[in-house]
Protein backbone atom coordinates (compact mmCIF):
# COMPACT_ATOMS: atom_id res chain seq x y z
CA UNK A 1 0.00 0.00 0.00
CA UNK A 2 1.07 3.47 -0.29
CA UNK A 3 2.70 4.55 2.60
CA UNK A 4 1.55 8.22 2.52
CA UNK A 5 -0.58 9.19 5.88
CA UNK A 6 -1.09 12.16 5.54
CA UNK A 7 0.46 15.89 4.38
CA UNK A 8 0.58 18.94 6.29
CA UNK A 9 -0.11 22.08 4.96
CA UNK A 10 0.44 25.67 6.73
CA UNK A 11 -2.63 27.88 6.20
CA UNK A 12 -3.55 31.56 7.35
CA UNK A 13 -6.68 30.62 8.58
CA UNK A 14 -8.29 27.26 9.49
CA UNK A 15 -11.76 27.97 8.89
CA UNK A 16 -10.90 29.32 5.52
CA UNK A 17 -8.81 26.08 4.31
CA UNK A 18 -11.51 23.87 5.56
CA UNK A 19 -14.28 25.81 3.49
CA UNK A 20 -11.71 25.98 0.15
CA UNK A 21 -10.79 22.25 0.62
CA UNK A 22 -14.70 21.37 1.32
CA UNK A 23 -16.41 23.04 -1.37
CA UNK A 24 -13.64 22.53 -4.25
CA UNK A 25 -12.14 19.77 -3.63
CA UNK A 26 -14.88 17.22 -1.49
CA UNK A 27 -12.63 16.66 1.68
CA UNK A 28 -14.53 16.37 4.85
CA UNK A 29 -13.01 17.29 8.00
CA UNK A 30 -11.94 14.23 10.20
CA UNK A 31 -10.48 16.12 13.43
CA UNK A 32 -9.80 19.58 14.81
CA UNK A 33 -7.61 20.73 17.94
CA UNK A 34 -4.35 22.57 18.58
CA UNK A 35 -0.98 21.33 18.43
CA UNK A 36 0.15 20.20 21.66
CA UNK A 37 3.47 20.80 22.61
CA UNK A 38 5.04 17.10 22.93
CA UNK A 39 3.71 17.66 18.62
CA UNK A 40 5.10 20.64 18.32
CA UNK A 41 8.68 19.50 19.73
CA UNK A 42 8.55 16.54 18.09
CA UNK A 43 8.77 18.75 14.94
CA UNK A 44 11.40 20.29 16.25
CA UNK A 45 8.75 23.79 15.73
CA UNK A 46 8.22 24.70 19.69
CA UNK A 47 6.51 27.92 18.35
CA UNK A 48 3.52 25.85 17.42
CA UNK A 49 2.38 24.93 20.43
CA UNK A 50 -1.48 25.76 20.75
CA UNK A 51 -1.73 26.56 17.12
CA UNK A 52 -5.02 25.20 15.52
CA UNK A 53 -5.11 22.20 13.01
CA UNK A 54 -7.92 20.20 11.23
CA UNK A 55 -7.76 16.70 9.61
CA UNK A 56 -9.31 16.64 6.65
CA UNK A 57 -9.96 13.57 4.12
CA UNK A 58 -11.16 12.73 0.77
CA UNK A 59 -14.67 11.90 -0.36
CA UNK A 60 -13.26 8.46 -0.99
CA UNK A 61 -12.74 8.10 2.76
CA UNK A 62 -9.31 6.38 1.96
CA UNK A 63 -7.07 7.96 5.15
CA UNK A 64 -4.89 9.70 3.16
CA UNK A 65 -5.67 12.63 5.10
CA UNK A 66 -4.81 16.76 4.36
CA UNK A 67 -3.79 18.31 7.92
CA UNK A 68 -3.92 22.35 8.00
CA UNK A 69 -1.73 24.26 10.64
CA UNK A 70 -2.55 27.79 11.57
CA UNK A 71 0.45 30.37 10.70
CA UNK A 72 0.84 33.72 10.16
CA UNK A 73 2.00 34.19 6.28
CA UNK A 74 5.31 34.69 5.67
CA UNK A 75 5.58 37.44 2.29
CA UNK A 76 9.11 35.67 1.34
CA UNK A 77 8.12 32.46 0.57
CA UNK A 78 7.21 32.21 -3.18
CA UNK A 79 6.15 28.25 -4.12
CA UNK A 80 8.09 26.46 -6.63
CA UNK A 81 11.45 28.79 -5.94
CA UNK A 82 12.85 26.62 -2.23
CA UNK A 83 13.86 23.46 -1.41
CA UNK A 84 11.81 21.40 0.45
CA UNK A 85 8.36 20.16 -0.16
CA UNK A 86 7.24 21.63 -3.42
CA UNK A 87 4.00 19.99 -3.96
CA UNK A 88 1.18 17.14 -3.09
CA UNK A 89 -0.10 15.54 -6.06
CA UNK A 90 -4.15 13.78 -6.01
CA UNK A 91 -5.41 11.49 -8.44
CA UNK A 92 -9.06 12.69 -9.86
CA UNK A 93 -10.88 10.46 -12.00
CA UNK A 94 -10.98 13.30 -15.14
CA UNK A 95 -8.54 15.92 -15.14
CA UNK A 96 -10.62 18.15 -17.88
CA UNK A 97 -13.77 18.05 -15.64
CA UNK A 98 -11.79 19.18 -12.58
CA UNK A 99 -9.95 21.87 -14.44
CA UNK A 100 -13.79 23.03 -15.88
CA UNK A 101 -14.84 22.44 -11.50
CA UNK A 102 -11.96 24.98 -10.64
CA UNK A 103 -12.67 27.40 -12.98
CA UNK A 104 -13.37 30.46 -11.02
CA UNK A 105 -12.23 29.07 -7.48
CA UNK A 106 -9.62 30.05 -5.06
CA UNK A 107 -7.32 27.66 -6.97
CA UNK A 108 -5.46 29.49 -9.16
CA UNK A 109 -4.39 27.25 -12.29
CA UNK A 110 -0.98 27.53 -12.58
CA UNK A 111 -0.93 24.33 -15.08
CA UNK A 112 -3.80 23.72 -17.27
CA UNK A 113 -4.48 20.00 -18.39
CA UNK A 114 -1.33 18.71 -20.12
CA UNK A 115 0.06 15.02 -21.53
CA UNK A 116 3.85 15.42 -19.79
CA UNK A 117 6.57 14.18 -22.38
CA UNK A 118 8.02 10.75 -21.07
CA UNK A 119 5.24 10.20 -18.89
CA UNK A 120 2.64 8.63 -20.57
CA UNK A 121 0.39 7.02 -17.89
CA UNK A 122 -0.55 10.45 -16.34
CA UNK A 123 -2.74 13.77 -17.66
CA UNK A 124 -1.95 16.73 -14.55
CA UNK A 125 -2.94 19.91 -14.10
CA UNK A 126 -1.36 21.82 -11.34
CA UNK A 127 -2.79 24.71 -8.99
CA UNK A 128 -1.38 26.64 -6.29
CA UNK A 129 -4.11 27.85 -3.36
CA UNK A 130 -4.57 30.86 -1.42
CA UNK A 131 -1.87 29.84 0.98
CA UNK A 132 0.90 29.34 -2.11
CA UNK A 133 0.28 25.24 -1.67
CA UNK A 134 0.98 23.88 -4.99
CA UNK A 135 -1.60 20.97 -5.30
CA UNK A 136 -0.91 18.63 -8.51
CA UNK A 137 -4.18 16.70 -10.19
CA UNK A 138 -3.59 13.74 -11.67
CA UNK A 139 -6.02 11.84 -13.82
CA UNK A 140 -4.04 7.80 -14.07
CA UNK A 141 -4.19 7.07 -17.28
CA UNK A 142 -2.96 3.41 -16.61
CA UNK A 143 -3.04 2.35 -13.50
CA UNK A 144 -2.15 -0.98 -11.13
CA UNK A 145 0.98 -3.15 -10.21
CA UNK A 146 2.85 -2.73 -13.61
CA UNK A 147 2.83 1.38 -13.35
CA UNK A 148 2.97 1.80 -9.73
CA UNK A 149 -0.25 4.39 -9.81
CA UNK A 150 -3.72 4.10 -8.04
CA UNK A 151 -7.45 4.10 -9.32
CA UNK A 152 -9.29 7.69 -8.52
CA UNK A 153 -12.39 6.10 -6.07
CA UNK A 154 -13.93 9.61 -6.24
CA UNK A 155 -13.84 12.62 -8.36
CA UNK A 156 -10.83 14.16 -6.64
CA UNK A 157 -8.92 11.73 -4.10
CA UNK A 158 -6.50 10.90 -2.23
CA UNK A 159 -2.42 12.11 -2.10
CA UNK A 160 -0.35 9.54 -4.11
CA UNK A 161 2.61 11.56 -4.65
CA UNK A 162 4.49 14.15 -2.34
CA UNK A 163 7.12 16.27 -4.46
CA UNK A 164 10.73 17.19 -2.83
CA UNK A 165 12.90 20.01 -4.07
CA UNK A 166 16.42 18.97 -4.21
CA UNK A 167 19.55 21.30 -4.20
CA UNK A 168 21.25 17.63 -4.67
CA UNK A 169 19.00 15.08 -6.05
CA UNK A 170 21.51 11.95 -6.31
CA UNK A 171 21.92 12.72 -2.15
CA UNK A 172 18.22 13.32 -1.84
CA UNK A 173 17.50 9.91 -3.11
CA UNK A 174 20.69 8.15 -1.63
CA UNK A 175 18.87 9.33 1.94
CA UNK A 176 15.45 8.37 1.03
CA UNK A 177 16.88 4.64 0.04
CA UNK A 178 19.19 4.48 3.21
CA UNK A 179 16.42 5.80 5.61
CA UNK A 180 13.61 4.19 4.37
CA UNK A 181 14.38 1.41 1.80
CA UNK A 182 12.46 2.92 -1.39
CA UNK A 183 12.89 1.54 -4.30
CA UNK A 184 13.54 4.06 -7.56
CA UNK A 185 11.63 3.64 -10.19
CA UNK A 186 12.05 6.21 -13.26
CA UNK A 187 15.30 8.26 -12.91
CA UNK A 188 14.02 10.88 -16.60
CA UNK A 189 14.83 14.47 -17.49
CA UNK A 190 11.26 16.48 -18.74
CA UNK A 191 10.77 19.97 -19.93
CA UNK A 192 9.33 20.90 -16.45
CA UNK A 193 6.82 23.50 -17.00
CA UNK A 194 6.35 24.18 -13.39
CA UNK A 195 10.18 25.09 -13.05
CA UNK A 196 10.84 26.65 -16.17
CA UNK A 197 7.38 29.11 -15.30
CA UNK A 198 9.02 29.45 -11.82
CA UNK A 199 12.58 30.49 -13.06
CA UNK A 200 11.63 32.25 -16.07
CA UNK A 201 13.60 29.68 -18.52
CA UNK A 202 12.74 28.32 -21.55
CA UNK A 203 9.89 26.43 -22.31
CA UNK A 204 12.08 23.71 -23.62
CA UNK A 205 14.36 23.43 -20.43
CA UNK A 206 15.03 19.92 -19.16
CA UNK A 207 14.88 18.89 -15.53
CA UNK A 208 15.69 15.86 -13.73
CA UNK A 209 13.49 13.82 -11.68
CA UNK A 210 13.64 10.58 -9.90
CA UNK A 211 10.55 8.40 -8.52
CA UNK A 212 10.55 6.41 -5.99
CA UNK A 213 7.95 3.41 -4.80
CA UNK A 214 7.27 1.47 -1.50
CA UNK A 215 6.12 -1.87 -2.85
CA UNK A 216 4.65 -1.77 -5.83
CA UNK A 217 3.38 2.24 -5.19
CA UNK A 218 5.01 5.31 -6.43
CA UNK A 219 4.36 7.82 -3.55
CA UNK A 220 7.50 10.32 -3.80
CA UNK A 221 8.92 12.19 -6.54
CA UNK A 222 12.67 14.04 -5.95
CA UNK A 223 13.31 17.14 -8.42
CA UNK A 224 16.89 18.85 -8.93
CA UNK A 225 15.72 22.51 -8.58
CA UNK A 226 17.63 24.80 -10.77
CA UNK A 227 20.79 26.70 -9.17
CA UNK A 228 18.53 29.80 -9.19
CA UNK A 229 16.80 27.63 -6.39
CA UNK A 230 16.88 28.76 -2.33
CA UNK A 231 16.34 27.09 1.32
CA UNK A 232 13.16 27.94 2.28
CA UNK A 233 12.46 30.97 4.74
CA UNK A 234 10.88 30.21 7.91
CA UNK A 235 10.52 31.43 11.20
CA UNK A 236 12.14 30.53 14.36
CA UNK A 237 10.36 27.78 15.89
CA UNK A 238 7.66 27.42 12.85
CA UNK A 239 6.81 24.90 10.08
CA UNK A 240 8.34 25.96 6.58
CA UNK A 241 5.68 27.64 4.83
CA UNK A 242 3.62 25.94 2.29
CA UNK A 243 3.65 22.20 2.45
CA UNK A 244 5.36 21.64 5.59
CA UNK A 245 5.54 17.59 6.63
CA UNK A 246 4.82 14.33 4.80
CA UNK A 247 3.66 11.79 6.53
CA UNK A 248 4.65 8.13 6.29
CA UNK A 249 3.61 4.93 7.59
CA UNK A 250 6.51 2.27 7.69
CA UNK A 251 6.45 -1.55 8.87
CA UNK A 252 9.53 -1.29 10.76
CA UNK A 253 10.32 2.00 12.36
CA UNK A 254 13.01 0.87 14.60
CA UNK A 255 14.59 -0.54 11.27
CA UNK A 256 15.16 3.34 10.53
CA UNK A 257 18.25 4.42 11.05
CA UNK A 258 17.73 8.28 11.89
CA UNK A 259 19.26 10.09 13.23
CA UNK A 260 15.40 11.19 14.97
CA UNK A 261 15.08 14.59 15.86
CA UNK A 262 13.52 13.03 18.62
CA UNK A 263 12.62 9.88 19.56
CA UNK A 264 9.50 7.90 18.57
CA UNK A 265 6.68 7.49 21.07
CA UNK A 266 3.05 6.77 21.25
CA UNK A 267 0.66 9.55 19.82
CA UNK A 268 -3.00 9.81 19.32
CA UNK A 269 -5.56 11.35 17.24
CA UNK A 270 -6.76 10.82 13.55
CA UNK A 271 -3.43 10.76 11.86
CA UNK A 272 -1.65 8.39 14.72
CA UNK A 273 -4.07 6.22 15.89
CA UNK A 274 -2.42 5.29 18.90
CA UNK A 275 1.08 3.87 16.79
CA UNK A 276 4.96 5.21 18.00
CA UNK A 277 5.66 8.23 15.52
CA UNK A 278 8.88 9.98 15.14
CA UNK A 279 10.03 13.07 12.63
CA UNK A 280 13.19 12.79 10.28
CA UNK A 281 15.02 15.89 8.49
CA UNK A 282 15.69 15.47 4.86
CA UNK A 283 19.31 17.02 3.44
CA UNK A 284 16.46 19.50 1.95
CA UNK A 285 15.48 20.72 5.51
CA UNK A 286 12.07 18.72 4.79
CA UNK A 287 10.68 17.15 8.01
CA UNK A 288 9.42 13.32 7.11
CA UNK A 289 7.05 12.20 10.01
CA UNK A 290 6.56 8.12 10.63
CA UNK A 291 4.15 6.09 12.00
CA UNK A 292 4.73 2.77 13.30
CA UNK A 293 2.46 0.11 11.64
Amino acid sequence: MNPIRCVTLCVADIASARSRYAEWLDYAMVEEGVVTDAVASSWDAPAMSGRRYAVMRPQSGLPVDLRFVETAPLPAFRPLRTFGWSAVELCVRDVHATAARLAGSPFEVIGPPSNVPGLPTIHPMQVVGRDDEVVYLTQILVSGPSTGLPVAHAEIDRAFIVVLACADLDRGVRWCVAQFGVRVVDDLSIPYRMLNRSFDLPTGTMHRLVTCAEGDDIFLELDQYPVAATSRPMRTGELPPGIAITTLEHADIDAIPGPWLTTPVVRTGAVYEGRRVGTLRSPEGALFEVVGA
